[in-house]
């Protein structure tokens, strides 16, 4: 099946952009970039691949720009660079970004979503303690955790941030609550130092570091994320609404150049082992190429004795289907905010998804990079509980939940 079949196949039917319209001018006039250098945060995980290789491989300079990645330690600290300017954009948790706009990750703050970075490809690992204890999935966590009452400990990344709500979504579909376990947040790639210690009896967290867990055997993946929502979005391209305000034409070519260089990760095998060689580098994610590659293949290995090939891996681009920063993707984390009492109230999930997911600015990019867009700009998905989302009723779907904060 071509591209362009998988893609109307993957996400109903698609429109393809006219080469001469994507030749034409801008609305502004010009499609000259406002600033052509561009500082963009990353932590060292796996998906930050797509920012990595889009200035390694040239992709930026096609689009009149010069992305400089910054590696940062934690997504606190991240939140704060993007917050006061020394950043220009992140390779960011979706969530931050909604908890930044909403007033719930720090001071209210205006923010934008220019794209998804990609989907899937997190994990939830449990220590080997706990396997010794005769845990291998959520349904023998939750006996475990009912016969053997204690305080557990859990580590996630962000409070607002995605791997929180995976861990949280994934601990109440097997009807443990995660109210009242002890959560924790701990910076990605402290995650299995913390284990090998024995602070922590689980975290959730992005690749290569739920791989890391395994090969020094200190825990097992009890979870992926796409289990719990297969092509969930992820890591968004994250960014302060004063720049997109101030740099339109710069949103729009860094916007193009991350497409392309998903693109081109995706588009083989080899191209996806040459970004793990890549990014492996002590400047990027600092750890052994044989770490990130194998789960970047769809390689997947539980640590168990479990193997397989994952029908739903990390996607940078997916024919474009990874990449749309649909409405309904970030209404999503507003409704588990609320659910788990993030939030006091609800918000207008709609019309804080619409003026943070800069859908305008994404239509110009793909238009500029030749990548399909969707015929809606919102989605449906079933989850692990069997609940679907759709976006149509916000408020209805977040108080639905049995397991929530009182």
């Amino acid at each position: 099946m071509g591209n362009t079949a998988k893609a109307v196949a993957g996400l109903g039917l698609m429109s393809l952009v006219d080469p001469l319209v994507r030749a034409g001018a801008w609305a502004a006039g010009s499609d000259a970039p406002e600033k052509t250098e561009v500082k963009i945060g990353f932590i060292p995980l796996t998906d930050c691949a797509s920012v990595v290789m889009a200035s390694v491989m040239g992709f930026d300079k096609k689009h009149g720009v010069k992305i400089i990645p910054a590696k940062e330690a934690s997504w606190a600290g991240m939140r704060q660079k993007l917050s006061n300017g020394d950043l220009d954009m992140a390779h960011v948790l979706y969530g931050l970004i909604y908890g930044m706009q909403v007033g719930l990750a720090g001071a209210k703050q205006d923010m934008a979503v220019l794209m998804n970075l990609n989907q899937n490809g997190q994990g939830i690992t449990l220590s080997r303690q706990m396997h010794d204890a005769g845990v291998t999935d959520g349904e023998s966590l939750q006996k475990k955790m009912a016969s053997d009452p204690r305080q557990y400990t859990f580590a996630h990344t962000f409070p607002t941030g995605t791997h929180a709500m995976w861990l949280y979504y994934w601990l109440a579909s097997y009807g443990i609550d995660p109210l009242s376990t002890r959560t924790v947040t701990v910076p990605p790639p402290q995650m299995v130092s913390n284990m090998r210690i024995g602070n922590i009896d689980g975290f959730c967290v992005g690749e290569p570091w739920n791989a890391r867990a395994i090969i020094d055997q200190l825990g097992f993946t009890a979870a992926t994320s796409q289990d719990i929502w297969a092509d969930h979005p992820e890591k968004v391209l994250g960014t302060r609404l004063e720049f997109v305000q101030q740099h339109p034409n710069t949103a729009r070519a860094v916007t193009a150049a991350i497409l392309e260089a998903g693109r081109w990760i995706d588009s083989s095998p080899d191209n996806i082992r040459k970004t793990a060689q890549t990014i492996a580098a002590k400047s990027y994610v600092n750890t052994d190429v044989d770490t990130i590659v194998g789960r970047m293949l769809g390689h997947y290995d539980n640590g168990l004795g479990k193997s397989w090939a994952d029908k739903h891996p990390m996607r940078f681009y997916g024919d474009g289907a990874s990449n749309f920063p649909y409405l309904s993707d970030g209404m999503w984390f507003l409704t588990q905010h609320k659910r788990w009492g993030l939030s006091k109230t609800h918000p207008d999930y709609l019309a804080v998804a619409s003026q943070v997911n800069r859908i305008d600015v994404y239509k110009q990019a793909a238009q500029a990079a030749g990548t399909a867009l969707p015929t809606s700009e919102t989605r449906s998905s079933t989850l692990i509980d069997g609940v679907v989302w759709d976006g149509s009723d916000p408020a209805r779907y977040a108080d639905g939940f049995k397991i929530k904060a009182p």
